[in-house]
């Protein structure tokens, strides 16, 4: 049993209504073998919702308190964005899981890369809110691309 990122899993979560379904995950899902979060959502944020990056750090920094998470008007969500991570952190302890596998980029779920804080496009280096939090607490986080290389790997 995983937790993936609902989004993958074909709900319709992300900020504009829409998902990133992939079709191995959801098969996972559909199987029973995964179990749907989406952070955001579990922080109280509605669908659609503005988009939304951190600004002054990354995902440990906002942890720390020295980053925030806003949207495109300047409305800040970190509060709803640590919510999300706990109610995560909750979900993936209670399942037993070890591994979760959350959309890269993203400024909850980015394991790897998040989007700049510039509201430009622009990525760079470092961990969403929620993988963070999942980091620290010794729970393995991938992106979907290196976890759909695993099941490739698996031959699954």
């Amino acid at each position: 049993m995983i937790i993936v990122s609902a989004c993958f899993a074909g709900f319709d979560v992300k900020y504009n209504g829409s998902n990133n379904v992939n079709v191995k995950i959801k098969e996972l899902f559909d199987k029973g073998m995964a179990i749907p979060v989406c952070p955001e959502v579990l922080g109280g944020l509605s669908i659609p919702r503005e988009p939304a990056e951190i600004v002054g750090g990354d995902g440990d920094d906002v942890l720390d308190g020295s980053a925030k998470v806003l949207t495109t008007t300047g409305r800040d969500v970190t509060e709803q964005f640590l919510k999300g991570a706990y109610e995560t952190l909750k979900r993936v302890k209670e399942a037993g899981v070890t591994m979760v596998v959350l959309k890269e980029r993203s400024p909850s779920c980015g394991s790897t890369m998040i989007y700049s804080g510039k509201f430009n496009g622009s990525k760079r280096p470092g961990n969403g809110v929620t993988s963070a939090l999942l980091k620290r607490s010794g729970i393995q986080v991938v992106s979907e691309d290196h976890f759909i290389e695993y099941l490739e790997r698996m031959d699954i």
